[in-house]
């Protein structure tokens, strides 16, 4: 894996596909990518990406509830992998958890679901997190700090799990493997959240991604979708890493919104075919069902929705 010097020199050179795991090629075109750090700090469109000239970006998130610890997550900016499916051819936002509830106040212990159209919950794990298939049950799956991208972990959160002294026990969460759609459970001391107020909804139909922020509509874009042979996949997923390519002029444009889906037909490609939403070199595609599975915006549009959608935002696709 290269350094970040070595890797901004190669910005608008051919990278090299030999090294298993840093460069994936999607068909006939290979592209490598950097984190960009999930930090409100950095919010402007147009300095999205100067942010991989800024070395370390932090993401401070402070929990206000029994716990009352605070958690910090360091982004470096590393060169990473963009193993999206449809590459190739074909106001400020605050970290909480839910409030405990007033003294005196009798809390339903047991299950509750979180959230609502309007605000959502993203859980990150900075030191790696262990999901299992009940609360209390079998280990489903184990996570690290950082994704194979080296981008921090973080989950959907759907459902809360407290004890009948209103404890926080468990979250039921998304999790970002195959099969489309698994949800798990994490212990709530192992992670900490952030309140979203962003949500993504894709029309496959009319071809059409909306971006509400608050409940109110922030755009709306026609998109290209993914073709017939490979269909971009239906379902509830979240936004969990978000890249910008060395070459902007690239396949993926300026940026990609990666989501917590794979393509359910490309089962042969690395880290399993990925679904992210991303800009293009191929203006002409947009309105066309022509991609790998990807979601493809105008390049221009692509940066609003990336300044926007920060990691944790749901991601509806509808047929």
């Amino acid at each position: 894996m290269r350094t970040t010097t070595e890797r901004l020199g190669a910005r608008h050179r051919g990278v090299d596909p030999e090294p298993a795991g840093d460069v994936v090629r999607c068909r006939d075109d290979t592209a490598a990518a950097g984190v960009a750090p999930d930090d409100q700090r950095h919010g402007p469109v147009r300095r999205l990406l100067e942010l991989l000239d800024r070395g370390k970006e932090r993401i401070e998130v402070e929990v206000r509830d029994d716990h009352l610890r605070k958690s910090t997550v360091a982004v470096g900016l590393l060169t990473l992998v963009v193993a999206a499916a449809g590459c190739g051819d074909k106001g400020t936002r605050s970290t909480e958890r839910p409030k405990p509830p007033v003294p005196g106040h009798r809390c339903t212990s047991g299950e509750q679901l979180l959230g609502s159209s309007r605000r959502s919950y993203a859980a990150f794990a900075p030191q790696g997190a262990v999901a299992l298939r009940t609360a209390s049950g079998a280990v489903l799956a184990r996570f690290d700090a950082t994704n194979v991208n080296h981008y921090p972990t973080v989950f959907g959160v759907l459902g809360v799990v407290r004890s009948p002294d209103c404890r926080l026990l468990w979250y039921r969460v998304q999790l970002p493997m195959k099969p489309n759609g698994v949800t798990g459970y994490v212990r709530a001391s192992s992670v900490v959240l952030r309140r979203v107020s962003t949500r993504i909804v894709v029309d496959l139909t009319h071809r059409r991604l909306t971006l509400y922020d608050g409940g109110r509509v922030k755009l709306s874009a026609t998109v290209a979708i993914g073709s017939p042979a490979t269909p971009t996949p239906t379902g509830r997923y979240y936004v969990n890493q978000r890249l910008v390519p060395d070459d902007t002029a690239g396949p993926f444009g300026p940026g990609a919104v990666g989501i917590s889906a794979f393509s359910n037909v490309l089962t042969g490609w690395t880290q399993g075919g990925p679904v992210a939403i991303h800009g293009t070199n191929e203006p002409w595609s947009i309105g066309h069902a022509i991609s790998n599975g990807c979601i493809r915006l105008p390049n221009p549009t692509l940066r609003r929705v990336f300044a926007l959608a920060l990691a944790g935002t749901p991601v509806i696709i509808r047929a």
